[in-house]
């Protein structure tokens, strides 16, 4: 288990977007646990992403289920399923999301996001077309994020907690290094499901696959150029250099002395 701590990518005091995110997505997790237990798996039902849904049709319509309404592709970005899967992508979405928007504006960040979020579901539901379990998170979306942090910031230093067994461990790593190896396990795992043996342990891994690729392509179609400064019409320093005044030698016999010293 690791856990991102901090970045010292450069961003602003305020990310409006960032916080509006994590403000929709909390208050829509406050929403289902105010629900009836039943009333809660009709809304994953209803709105989480189930890609039997969409590759079965005759399943779909047989559970009352709509193959021609693609709202879960986006809808599922918003849903929780329990306390922990909140707080970790919300805390991930914290900490590298206000340096992507910082750098990309808040309109173009929250192209990204939705973007990456889409591909995300797009991927899991292809990749696990007959698979009747609800799937939630935003995590497809924030793997978008992850990768165009580290296409921007790649040299940003990024703290994490490790546990090894029971032994805490904290160290730096660059953005580039961190989300290398995040993006190898995701793989890994991703891999696995194709095995008899492969246990997912209840993740997407391919909507994290599919949203980080998403990402890396959308943030460099949607990032604006650095502006460049204009070039100084004044120079900066002396137009003149003067030289330091030359001391002139004079001859004693030609130097005129007072009347007194004659």
């Amino acid at each position: 288990m690791f856990l991102p701590l901090s970045t010292d990518a450069p961003r602003n005091r305020t990310s409006p977007v960032v916080l509006t995110l994590i403000a929709v997505t909390v208050g829509v997790f406050l929403y289902q646990q105010a629900l009836p237990w039943m009333q809660e798996r009709l809304l994953f039902t209803r709105y989480a992403l189930i890609p039997l849904r969409y590759s079965n049709p005759h399943w779909a319509l047989a559970n009352g289920l709509n193959p021609a309404d693609r709202t879960s592709f986006v809808s599922m970005m918003f849903l929780h399923g329990n306390w922990l899967h909140l707080i970790l992508n919300m805390w991930t979405l914290w900490l590298f999301g206000r340096a992507v928007e910082t750098r990309m504006g808040s309109l173009r960040f929250t192209l990204l996001y939705l973007v990456s979020g889409l591909l995300a579901s797009a991927a899991h539901a292809a990749v696990l077309a007959d698979s009747p379990i609800p799937t939630l998170g935003a995590s497809g979306a924030i793997a978008g994020v992850l990768g165009a942090h580290a296409t921007l910031y790649p040299r940003a230093r990024v703290r994490l907690f490790v546990l090894i067994i029971i032994i805490p461990w904290i160290f730096a790593l660059s953005a580039l290094w961190y989300v290398g190896i995040w993006f190898g396990l995701q793989l890994l795992n991703g891999t696995a499901v194709f095995s008899a043996q492969g246990a997912t342990g209840g993740v997407a891994w391919w909507a994290h696959i599919g949203g980080f690729l998403a990402g890396l392509v959308a943030v460099r179609l949607l990032t604006p150029p650095r502006p460049v400064p204009p070039p100084n019409r004044f120079r900066t320093g002396p137009l003149i250099t003067l030289a330091p005044p030359r001391r002139h030698r004079t001859d004693p016999s030609n130097t005129r002395q007072p009347p007194w010293r004659r």
